[in-house]
């Protein structure tokens, strides 16, 4: 037989053998993909990682106390100092806390430059609009709640000329100078429905708080403790319509 005569043979690029080891090497076949399970078992190790490392995360200094006996006292004591320096820095940056009404001339310096610092909600107002009532009504409750965001309120009519009240309330939100959410009416919040956890919602979507900000928890509460009562409330009517129905026959 000529020795010069190549005879193919057939090679499985994906079976762990030494001879494809050895065509590997020479760049004959490629290398061998990595293998699904060995990844998945390294990603759940990454993710099991990571919520070990963020165990702490959103824990105020009370519960960080309680955890003295569990956790390493350095590693608590270094989290400890930058839960308070987060605190100090959050602190800070609270300077706000009602809704602040502008004019045109006063836009650019009170939104647009504003919201370099912090992000700025403005509410294009329609005193015809009952959903503009009811934005503003929720935004004096989130101004409070989180004075580190500026919100604003102007005449939408006033801001720009001829805007149709069909378009109020419209809702802009700045940061950075630029505009990065912006609701034509409350139709994507919950319409004459919406209520102080769907602008939360919003808030969370856009980074200006975080998800594990205690605030957002005590606003829940706050919200199923008002469904509660309104529940209450309706069920103690119901019963006492019946009974003045009962006296009366």
């Amino acid at each position: 037989m000529d020795p010069n005569i190549k005879i193919p043979v057939e090679v499985d690029p994906t079976e762990d053998t030494e001879w494809n080891d050895i065509l590997r090497a020479k760049g004959i076949i490629p290398e061998r993909p990595p293998s699904p399970t060995a990844e998945l078992e390294a990603a759940l190790e990454e993710a099991v990682k990571k919520q070990h490392e963020n165990r702490l995360e959103g824990k105020d200094l009370d519960e960080l106390d309680e955890l003295e006996d569990e956790e390493d006292e350095e590693f608590l004591d270094t989290y400890r100092k930058q839960r308070m320096q987060q605190i100090k820095e959050l602190t800070q940056k609270q300077k706000y806390g009602s809704v602040l009404p502008i004019t045109k001339p006063e836009y650019e310096k009170e939104v647009t430059n504003a919201s370099k610092e912090c992000f700025v909600l403005l509410h294009m107002t329609s005193q015809s609009s009952i959903q503009s009532r009811l934005l503003s009504s929720l935004m004096v409750t989130l101004a409070s709640r989180f004075p580190e965001i500026k919100f604003c309120e102007i005449p939408a009519n006033r801001c720009v000329e001829n805007y149709p009240d069909s378009n109020c309330p419209t809702l802009l939100v700045y940061h950075d100078t630029a505009v990065v959410k912006q609701y034509i009416t409350l139709t994507q919040l919950g319409g004459n429905d919406t209520k102080i956890a769907d602008l939360e919602k919003t808030l969370v979507g856009i980074d200006a708080v975080p998800e594990t900000d205690k605030r957002l928890t005590m606003n829940q509460l706050d919200d199923d403790l008002q469904e509660s009562r309104k529940l209450r409330f309706m069920k103690k009517s119901i019963r006492e319509d019946d009974s003045d129905d009962d006296f009366d026959d």
